[in-house]
């Protein structure tokens, strides 16, 4: 449903509710509540506020709470037990629209477009050659792509036709990408002869065939940029891309199939052990993606949709959701920085972005670089700006005000690649707060917990949902008894065997009195100074703040006797030094912007921060390393620059209790 003209996508659903329910519900907060405390009802209206039943194939009408919600155990919950249908249908449905569906810009500008019908006869033309293939229904399709058009249009033929969808970006090197693939066994894999990045151009053709011979079940290898004459090597059909979509695929539908059939596996960080397959299902991601995108994010069909990311974090999958809403999406491959950090705001201009998505990063380097985009760019278009990756501070949401659009909505959200959404973020109609996000999604029914379990509001506590999603994961991969899944998220040591399952997530959080939350940052990464617990994302606020700081890393070791020390790694911006100054300011602001225990025993400058491929630091290894623990083992593959943690070990080492 499309209700641009003259109210939200959430008014028109608040008003849709009333019409259908005897309850009262004039806020959001009363809408929010509804939505946990009555789930089936709630997703029932999702269904029938954007008409899905007209993509359900053979399935009897939606209207009882069992119809929806069959069984509500954690984890296991039964969603639509009698639905069977395909994502690409609900995209399917834009597909008289006119103009562009996707468009693709890399590091030069050079641009691509595909209208709604070129990207649907472009999928089933894929879905075809797949089908030609003798790949179908839980066959495995794995991509080694930049954020490109294309590979939009080889996961919608994947789905199209049943099969499994899991994809990875070129930063990865060959055995990188099949620590992660390899565990699926695809049949075939999609890749790209190269990308340009920060004004080179990376030849990925070798690392593609590379990857191609450690994928042992391929038995073809569609490549975007080849030759257009297909070819065999090492038995394993090669095929150019352009040939794939050629296909005649008009007289294929949508492969209709379970609301859990899986759509895609999305991959865990692999740190510190080999990368979780987490499996989702067609129909959660489907529901879950038109309640984020749609009612909190607002997109219909007028909108333009830009979320910087790469196919290795969710956030490419959330960004191909702006297709199930009718809005269309924009792909970028290349540097967010390069030439410099004006480049994202350009193409917001150029492309007449209305919702922005970046991380706290690009902000951040707008903010050191002086931009003042909304001066230096026509953004009129522009509504929303989305950030996630890390907690947004205070700070970047006033540059933002100041700098970008005043009284720009800021939706800083907080999710995960196990939900592959997020759990709370911001929503139309509702204030913005610098450093908080607005309101707890819909359907989520998040809180702060105390050990004792105990829901606590004002005060910091663990973040726990306390009843289904239907975009949690079906199953992890190759973990039949669920036994993997079940100590991921719901099996926690302050549990009593009569205690219900939740799912803790692994952040600290404070739910205020207005139903905002204020993220603390990992709490398994917790510092414990003193037998007080503090967050590390509320030193990052403070200390990124400061403008000679590129970007900060605080730790906390636990040394013999019981001895702790919390040092402040820093990097800094060009031409600034570490010296007694700064220093001396660094902990001046922590103490009065947070509190004595908050400044750090020693503040380092670092050559780098080590993240994941996904851009998170990794606070949790690194502690250990630092601890000298033997035990802990981080994965070359699953780091931006592994080169970084001989350093911190050297580190460690020279530490003296």
């Amino acid at each position: 449903m499309d209700t641009r003209a003259g109210q939200t996508q959430i008014q028109a659903f608040t008003r849709f509710v009333g019409d259908r329910t005897d309850r009262t519900i004039d806020d959001y907060a009363s809408l929010w509540q509804w939505s946990v405390d009555e789930p089936a009802a709630f997703w029932r209206a999702v269904w029938d506020f954007y008409d899905l039943g007209a993509i359900a194939v053979d399935a009897p009408p939606v209207t009882t709470d069992a119809d929806v919600l069959q069984d509500a155990s954690m984890p296991g919950a039964q969603w639509f037990p009698h639905i069977s249908l395909n994502y690409v249908s609900a995209v399917l449905r834009h597909r008289e629209r006119p103009g562009a569906a996707v468009v693709g810009l890399d590091e030069d500008g050079r641009r691509t477009e595909l209208t709604w019908a070129e990207l649907a006869d472009a999928a089933a033309g894929f879905a075809q050659t797949l089908t030609d293939l003798g790949v179908g229904r839980a066959d495995v399709v794995a991509a080694y792509l930049p954020d490109i058009p294309e590979a939009v249009v080889a996961f919608l033929g994947t789905a199209h036709v049943g099969a499994i969808w899991s994809g990875c970006g070129q930063d990865y090197a060959p055995e990188g990408a099949a620590g992660r693939l390899a565990q699926l066994q695809p049949k075939v894999l999609v890749s790209a002869a190269g990308y340009r990045y920060s004004g080179k151009v990376v030849d990925k053709s070798a690392d593609s065939d590379e990857l191609a011979r450690l994928l042992p079940e391929l038995v073809a290898h569609v490549v975007v940029g080849a030759s257009p004459v297909a070819r065999s090597a090492g038995g394993i059909r090669r095929i150019a891309y352009a040939d794939a979509c050629a296909a005649d695929g008009s007289a294929l539908r949508p492969q209709p199939v379970p609301f859990d059939h899986p759509l895609w596996v999305l991959f865990s960080s692999g740190t510190t052990g080999k990368p979780k397959g987490i499996v989702h299902g067609h129909g959660g991601v489907v529901v879950e993606h038109l309640k984020a995108a749609g009612l909190h994010g607002d997109l219909g069909a007028d909108d333009v949709f830009f979320w910087q990311t790469a196919l290795s974090w969710m956030m490419w999958n959330f960004q191909v959701a702006g297709l199930l809403c009718g809005s269309r999406i924009v792909c970028y491959s290349g540097s967010p920085l390069f030439p410099d950090a004006d480049r994202l705001w350009q193409l917001v201009e150029s492309e007449g972005v209305t919702y922005f998505g970046t991380s706290p990063g690009q902000l951040q380097a707008s903010r050191k670089a002086g931009l003042v985009p909304g001066k230096e760019h026509d953004l009129t278009a522009l509504r929303t700006v989305g950030s996630t990756g890390s907690t947004l501070a205070a700070d970047l949401f006033t540059w933002v005000d100041e700098n970008v659009k005043a009284g720009l909505p800021i939706s800083s959200i907080s999710g995960g690649t196990d939900v592959v959404t997020a759990f709370a973020g911001g929503s139309t109609d509702v204030p913005v707060v610098a450093g908080e996000l607005s309101v707890r999604y819909l359907g989520v029914a998040l809180e702060s917990w105390a050990p004792d379990r105990t829901p606590l509001i004002d005060e910091v506590g663990e973040m726990v949902v306390t009843a289904p999603m239907p975009s949690m994961p079906v199953s992890f991969w190759d973990d039949p008894d669920g036994v993997r899944y079940r100590r991921a998220y719901f099996e926690h040591e302050w549990d009593s065997p009569d205690d219900a399952p939740v799912w803790r997530h692994g952040d600290w959080v404070t739910v205020t009195d207005r139903g905002s939350l204020i993220m603390h940052g990992r709490s398994d990464a917790t510092l414990n100074r003193h037998g007080i617990r503090m967050g590390s994302a509320d030193i990052y606020e403070v200390v990124e703040g400061i403008d000679e700081v590129a970007e900060a890393f605080v730790l906390g070791v636990d040394g013999p006797g019981g001895a702790y020390w919390m040092p402040l790694f820093v990097t800094l911006v060009p031409g600034a030094a570490l010296d007694d100054d700064l220093r001396r300011r660094i902990a001046s602001e922590v103490r009065s912007r947070l509190s004595p225990r908050h400044v750090p025993d020693e503040v380092i400058e670092a050559p780098g921060i080590p993240h994941t491929r996904t851009g998170k630091k990794l606070e949790v290894p690194v502690t250990g390393i630092l601890a000298g623990r033997a035990e802990v083992s981080i994965d070359p593959k699953s780091v931006d620059d592994f080169g970084l943690i001989d350093w911190y070990a050297d580190q460690g080492r020279a530490h003296r209790w």
